[in-house]
């Protein structure tokens, strides 16, 4: 059986955003007090402006990292755990209630499409107290897929 071969992708930001919209698994990474890094697997999104989105709670501690220091990194996953990624980096705003309420229904849109009561939904993110997290995306690495060097292929 032939080995894979991992290979790196460059991509403009338009392809960069036709690959986000349909991945939804994410690491973001923000920044602790103390400069050591801070992940949180999440759900995101990209909406209309091509920025990722993350609904949130106000007390998650990628919040507090946010809101004192706004530098964000996020490796953006496949489903299929060997499928492709990328790393993007970016500066992020945290969007709080009742501003964040219309960008939650975008971000609900991005990953799942229509909801079947939009009153409903919002109510629910009321209720919850949600924020949104949106990540302005500064630079990106290439779209990489993980295998063996090209020296080591059969």
């Amino acid at each position: 059986m032939a080995r894979s071969i991992a290979r790196n992708t460059r991509v403009d930001r338009d392809g960069l955003l036709d690959f986000l919209r349909p991945r939804h698994h994410v690491v973001l990474m923000t920044t602790r007090a103390d400069g050591r890094p801070q992940s949180s697997p999440v759900s995101a999104g990209v909406d209309g402006q091509g920025r990722l989105v993350v609904s949130t709670y106000p007390e998650r501690a990628k919040v507090s990292n946010l809101r004192r220091d706004p530098r964000v990194s996020a490796c953006v996953l496949s489903d299929d755990w060997n499928g492709p990624w990328v790393q993007i980096d970016g500066t992020a705003e945290v969007l709080d209630l009742p501003e964040a309420l219309e960008p939650l229904v975008e971000y609900f849109r991005s990953i799942s499409g229509e909801h079947p009561d939009w009153d409903d939904y919002r109510a629910a993110m009321v209720r919850q107290g949600k924020s949104l997290i949106r990540v302005t995306i500064d630079a990106w690495g290439p779209i990489a897929t993980g295998g063996f060097p090209a020296r080591l292929a059969d």
